[in-house]
C-alpha cells in the first residue's frame, strides 16, 4: 500500500499512540507540529505580517505556538482567540507561553469585535478548528470564517481548513468553510483534500511530517491510500534477459469507427509504448490503410464493415482485450460487444469510452463482464453507469459498491484518479496535470492498461501502474507548458515515464 489516508478518528488514535509509545508529552508533539508549520510559513512568507486566528482546541494550540515562533523571529503578528475559556490543556499552555512575550496583545473574540480592517498584505493563519470537527460551524464561528475569507488575499490553514470535515461533507454548510490559499496538513493528507469540490477550501496543500508512530500507521487498517513510485516500481519488473515478443503478450484492441480512427491510433500507439510484445488492432475496413501507415508495428484485424465494429476475431491467441475508444454505439456495435463478452468470459479486459456507454444502455451486459475486468469511466460515463451523486464522497461510495457488486476494477478518472478494487480498496493517483484534460488522453490510458495486461500484469496492478505512468508522462510533457499539451505528447513521453519509475 502507498501513503495511507486515515480517518480523523484514526489520526487522533495515532497521535495518542505516539504520545504514549515514543514517548513524548502531548505539548511537545504540538510544538513539533507547530515548528514544522512555522518553518514552511517563514520560508514562503519571510517578510509578511500575520493575523493568527486560534480556536479552543489543539488546532488553536498549534496556531498559538506558530504565532509565538513568528513573533520571536521579528514578524508583526496580531492574534485573535475564538474564546479564552475552556481551552484544551495544550492550547492553554501555548496561550500562557504567548502571553509571556512583552507587549503582546491578544483579542478575545468572545468579548470584542472583529477588526474593521486588516493590515494590507497581511497573511491570515487559520487555526480555528481542526480534524476533529464533526458538525457545521455555528453562527459565531461562521462570522469569523466570513471575515477571514473576505478580508485576506492569502490564507494559510493549519492541518485542515476550519469548517471542512475530513471525509464526508454531505451535510456540511459549505458557505461556512475557510477558503485557504495553502493548507499545511500533518503527516498524512485527508480524504476530503482529494475531491475537486473541496479545491476552493484547501488551496494548494502540503503534507508536513511530524514523526507520528510508523508502527501504528502500518497496523491501522484503511481502504484509502495514495500511490507512490516505490509501489509502482514493484509492479513493473524489468523484462527478462531472454524475453521476446512471444513472451511479452499479444493484445487485441477493438477501437475506432468512421470519423474516429484517431482514437484507435492513439490507443494502439500507447499500447505498443507500454511494452507489449504484439498488438492486433481490430478496425473497420476503411481505417486499415490509415493505421497500417501510421503504426507499422501493429497488425490489423479487419472488420467486414467500412463504418463500425460488427464482429470480433478469434480470441484464442490474445492474452488481453481492450475495447471502446472511438467505437460508436450503433446497434450493430452493441450486438458485437455482447457477442464478444459471451465468447470468452475469462480474458483479461479493459473497457473504455463507447464500450461503457453501451454497458450503460444495456445494464444486463454487466453480468457478462469477466471477473476483474477494468472499467475506465470519466465522471459523466460513471454517472450513466451507476446514477448521479450529490458530491464526490458519495460518488466514491457508489463506485466502491459498483466495483464490488460487479467484481470489476473501476478507474474513476480525474484529478487524483481513483483505482478501486472489487474488495473496495481505493488507490488514489498523485500524478497528472490539467493539461491532460484533452481529447485522446483517455484513449491513451486504455492503450497503456491493455499493454500491461497483455504482458502478464494482474488487472488491479495494471490499472494502478497504468494510471500512474499515464499521469507521469503527462507531467513530463507539461515541462513545455500545460496549455497546448495533446494526447500524442503523453505517448511520446511514455518511455521516459517508465524509465523514471524503474530507476
Amino acid at each position: 500500500m502507498g501513503i495511507k489516508i486515515l480517518t480523523s478518528q484514526q489520526t487522533g488514535e495515532t497521535d495518542n499512540h505516539t504520545i504514549t509509545h515514543e514517548p513524548i508529552a502531548s505539548i511537545n508533539l504540538m510544538e513539533r507540529a507547530a515548528h514544522q508549520a512555522y518553518r514552511w510559513i517563514s520560508e514562503h512568507f519571510p517578510t509578511s505580517a500575520f493575523s493568527v486566528f486560534a480556536g479552543p482546541g489543539n488546532n488553536g494550540g498549534d496556531a498559538l505556538a506558530i504565532a509565538r515562533m513568528l513573533i520571536n523571529k521579528g514578524h508583526r503578528v496580531k492574534t485573535y482567540l475564538y474564546r479564552r475559556e475552556n481551552l484544551s490543556p495544550d492550547a492553554q499552555i501555548n496561550l500562557e507561553r504567548l502571553q509571556q512575550i512583552p507587549e503582546i496583545f491578544i483579542t478575545d473574540l468572545s468579548k470584542e469585535e472583529l477588526p474593521a480592517s486588516v493590515e494590507p498584505k497581511a497573511v491570515a493563519i487559520d487555526g480555528l478548528f481542526g480534524s476533529g470537527l464533526n458538525r457545521p460551524l455555528n453562527d459565531k464561528a461562521a462570522k469569523i470564517v466570513t471575515h477571514i475569507n473576505s478580508s485576506f488575499t492569502k490564507i494559510i490553514s493549519i492541518d485542515v481548513p476550519s469548517g471542512l470535515f475530513c471525509e464526508d461533507n454531505s451535510n456540511n454548510q459549505r458557505g461556512n468553510i475557510v477558503k485557504a490559499t495553502f493548507t499545511l496538513t500533518f503527516q498524512m493528507p485527508k480524504l476530503a483534500f482529494l475531491f475537486p469540490e473541496n479545491r476552493d477550501f484547501t488551496g494548494d496543500w502540503s503534507v508536513l511530517p511530524i514523526g507520528l508512530s510508523r508502527q501504528k500507521i502500518a497496523k491501522t487498517s484503511t481502504p484509502w491510500s495514495i500511490a507512490t513510485p516505490k509501489e509502482i516500481r514493484k509492479i513493473l519488473p524489468p523484462p527478462h534477459r531472454f524475453a521476446h515478443k512471444g513472451t511479452m503478450g499479444h493484445a487485441l484492441l477493438i477501437a475506432g469507427s468512421y470519423g474516429k480512427t484517431g482514437a484507435a491510433l492513439l490507443a494502439s500507439r500507447a499500447c505498443l509504448k507500454s511494452g507489449v510484445g504484439l498488438l492486433t488492432t481490430h478496425v473497420p475496413h476503411s481505417a486499415v490503410s490509415i493505421l497500417q501507415t501510421a503504426i507499422p508495428e501493429a497488425m490489423m484485424s479487419v472488420d467486414r464493415s467500412d463504418l463500425m465494429f460488427t464482429e470480433h476475431p478469434d480470441l484464442k491467441q490474445f492474452q488481453a482485450i481492450g475495447i471502446g475508444p472511438g467505437l460508436g454505439t450503433r446497434v450493430n456495435t452493441q450486438r458485437a460487444l455482447r457477442e464478444l463478452l459471451e465468447a470468452d468470459g475469462e480474458k483479461r479486459m479493459v473497457l473504455d469510452a463507447d464500450a461503457l456507454n453501451i454497458l450503460s444502455a444495456d445494464p444486463e451486459l454487466l453480468r457478462l463482464l469477466p471477473t476483474n475486468a477494468i472499467l475506465t469511466p470519466h465522471p459523466k460515463e460513471f454517472e450513466r453507469l451507476a446514477g448521479e451523486s450529490d458530491n464526490e464522497f458519495l460518488r466514491l461510495q457508489k463506485a466502491i459498491e459498483f466495483a464490488g457488486r460487479h467484481q470489476v476494477v473501476l478507474i474513476l478518472k480525474g484529478a487524483f484518479t481513483a483505482v478501486i478494487s472489487p474488495e473496495g480498496i481505493v488507490s488514489f493517483n498523485p500524478t497528472g496535470n490539467p493539461g491532460m484534460a484533452t481529447a485522446g488522453s483517455g484513449d491513451t490510458l486504455t492503450g497503456i492498461i491493455l499493454g500491461l495486461l497483455a504482458s502478464g500484469i494482474a488487472p488491479l496492478d495494471a490499472a494502478r501502474a497504468a494510471v500512474y505512468i499515464h499521469g507521469l508522462a503527462g507531467d513530463l510533457a507539461a515541462r513545455n507548458g500545460m496549455r497546448g499539451l495533446i494526447a500524442s505528447d503523453i505517448i511520446d513521453h511514455l518511455q521516459e515515464a517508465f524509465r523514471d519509475v524503474s530507476e
